[in-house]
């Protein structure tokens, strides 16, 4: 079965094949706009994948949240990644969730979602990317390609020819992160990135539907 990067992502022994923009969620980005308003704008631009994470919520706060989301996320006929929490995307009974080097690592999560989700893994040099591509991770994201607000301790920015090297280095989806805007969003396409996935750049935006219509015409193709 081929999926196209166009539509929703149906789980199956296939390749996962993802949408080109892969928009997130970040409540401490988003102007004050809660995370279901900013999904709807997004969803109402075309986006198909969106993730939801919050690094300062509670547990409570966090699920509740995703929850309303995923619902929103569900009606329109999309996909919905909680970011870190693996017990928070069983309980919200999300698509799947994003790890990163911190967080549960990529087997457990698996075990516990089971092999039909979606299971994402943040890598940062090339030996992380090569843990990854024989992990059960569905798809590798790798970054910052640029210099990146979206996060407090960021880690080295590692560029365009950092990420050629990435593309080498896996066989799996890979997901550009990190600094990517409007202008330099096709570069990072061309440099190899199956997707670009955007925070501040996007969910900061004054009008998030015309700038995800924006960036999904930019990647496309």
């Amino acid at each position: 079965m081929t999926h196209s990067p166009d539509h929703p992502i149906t789980r199956s022994a296939d390749p996962l094949v993802l949408p080109r923009l892969y928009a997130i969620i970040d409540p401490a980005q988003t102007d004050g706009r809660s995370p279901v308003d900013v999904a709807a704008s997004l969803l109402a631009a075309g986006v198909q994948l969106i993730q939801i994470r919050d690094k300062h919520a509670s547990s409570r706060e966090f699920c509740e949240s995703a929850m309303r989301v995923g619902e929103c996320v569900r009606n329109a006929g999309g996909i919905f990644i909680v970011n870190d929490r693996a017990d928070v995307a069983l309980a919200v009974d999300a698509d799947g969730v994003h790890v990163g080097q911190d967080d549960l690592p990529v087997a457990s999560a698996r075990a516990l979602l089971g092999s039909a989700k979606i299971i994402g893994y943040s890598t940062h040099v090339l030996a992380q990317v090569w843990d990854a591509d024989s992990s059960t991770a569905d798809y590798v994201a790798f970054g910052p390609i640029f210099p990146t607000v979206s996060k407090k301790n960021p880690d080295p920015v590692v560029g365009l020819e950092g990420l050629r090297r990435a593309r080498q280095a896996t066989r799996k989806p890979l997901v550009a992160i990190g600094g990517i805007t409007l202008e330099n969003a096709r570069a990072v396409i061309e440099a190899g990135a199956d997707s670009v996935a955007v925070i501040r750049g996007l969910v900061g935006a004054p009008d998030i539907t015309r700038r995800a219509e924006e960036f999904l015409e930019m990647v496309k193709g």
